[in-house]
């Protein structure tokens, strides 16, 4: 079922289909056609039970406070804050496009409100500053992929939820790999720049406007502080934290900043509530994959497979970056965790690879597959915002692309770039 399926659910996409309705079509049509139709129930009542879960609620409450702290101008605070500390650096823009992602990552932990949000101010900046669209478009692309790494972060929820990890313990693992996409593309950008001898932004900004840019980004930036601080401590549950952190956006952005009104949060909430709704229509539909998968016992069959190709992890995990970069090619990281993560996690495990570490690797993977053409979503996002064609973006976007995939095999193949800090702090065994 395994084999057939992800072929004709590559083909409904092909057509046109949204992705919900193709992970539902595709094992439909494959149980009617081996005479399973009475397990046809069971799909349609898993989309259910696959949303009703605590855990998940934590994925709306990031995203309603991924909205709240964008309408209120936080993310201009926190391109400012970048600006006045490496702005005045050759390639100066490009650096604030990548820093202000990887702030923007510990609120929203999304690839795409981070595309929207700071692609929406920095791509006619940079343009505006001598950079060509397609360059501007691609470093916004490239560097949005560190919101799903850096906690909190709405992949790392499904995976936890799926394969039953702590929550907290990958928060903690995706600090350094987040961190480390950021620094290569910043290095990558510091070589082009030499180069292709890339403008300077401006003058260097003295302390004092650096003081007024900080002060302006402390109430944003203490989010992540807030969020990490008391679910690693303790204080409350991931899902608890969200709620905490939508409290939080609120508070700064309608009281203390004043940047949103009362009358600008029905509209908040609905945009908030339509982009929960397709995240978790996706989750639903992908656990009920998940259920009718483990009827056929194609897990299983997919891992006795494996296994006769090699019994070196390390092969094998090369191997599988390899097929999951291919596949988040094609398909968003939230149902190919879902799809994939039962079926290679405990592949992996038995052969002494540690959950989270497995978690990140195929998180950071899945995540980089959002910029990766031909169907980056956050491709179609820049290109969106830019205006700019997907074509020409996804040409500027492969020397990105490139130090990203090296990062990748770094986390893969020296597990304590991921796995220290949780050790550390107690969330996974030394």
């Amino acid at each position: 079922m395994l084999a057939l399926f992800l072929p004709l659910f590559l083909i409904l996409l092909l057509i046109g289909m949204p992705v919900f309705f193709a992970m539902l079509a595709a094992p439909g049509v494959l149980l009617f056609s081996t005479g399973m139709e009475r397990d046809l129930s069971l799909l349609f009542r898993n989309i259910y039970n696959g949303i009703d879960s605590f855990p998940l609620m934590a994925i709306p409450f990031f995203m309603l406070a991924g909205e709240l702290m964008n309408k209120g101008g936080i993310t201009l605070n926190l391109v400012n804050f970048s600006q006045s500390f490496i702005g005045h650096v050759r390639g100066g823009l490009a650096h604030v496009n990548i820093l202000s992602s990887m702030l923007f990552a510990g609120m929203s932990g999304s690839a795409v409100a981070d595309t929207s949000a700071i692609g929406s101010m920095m791509i006619p900046a940079m343009e505006k500053n001598g950079y060509s669209r397609k360059f501007a478009a691609a470093i916004t692309a490239a560097s949005s992929v560190i919101g799903p790494i850096i906690p909190p972060s709405g992949i790392m929820i499904i995976y936890a939820y799926t394969m039953e990890v702590s929550v907290a313990a990958l928060f903690a693992a995706g600090i350094v790999p987040g961190i480390l996409v950021g620094v290569s593309l910043m290095i990558m950008v510091a070589l082009m720049a030499k180069k292709y001898d890339f403008p300077v932004a401006g003058p260097k900004s003295s302390w004092k406007e650096r003081g007024h840019a900080t002060r302006h980004a402390i109430l944003p930036l203490f989010a992540p502080v807030i969020i990490l601080g008391g679910i690693i401590g303790g204080i409350f549950t991931p899902t608890e934290a969200s709620a905490v952190a939508t409290v939080y956006a609120l508070i700064i952005s309608v009281w203390v900043m004043k940047t949103v009104t009362l009358k600008d949060l029905p509209s908040i909430f609905v945009k908030g509530a339509k982009a929960s709704a397709v995240v978790l229509l996706l989750v639903g539909s992908a656990i009920a994959f998940k259920t009718v998968v483990s009827l056929s016992h194609s897990a299983e069959i997919l891992a006795d497979w494996v296994l006769t190709i090699s019994e070196n992890p390390l092969i094998l995990l090369f191997l599988i970056n390899i097929l999951l970069f291919i596949v988040g090619m094609f398909l968003d990281a939230g149902p190919a965790i879902i799809i994939l993560g039962p079926i290679l996690g405990p592949i992996f495990i038995s052969l002494g690879i540690d959950p989270v570490h497995f978690a990140i690797i195929m998180s950071v993977n899945l995540t980089v597959g959002l910029a990766t053409p031909p169907m980056g979503l956050v491709l179609f996002v820049a290109s969106s915002v830019s205006g700019e064609r997907i074509e020409a973006i996804s040409k500027a976007i492969l020397p990105f692309l490139a130090v990203e995939v090296v990062v990748i095999f770094l986390i893969t193949f020296f597990p304590a770039l991921s796995m220290t800090v949780p050790r550390l702090l107690g969330l996974v065994a030394g």
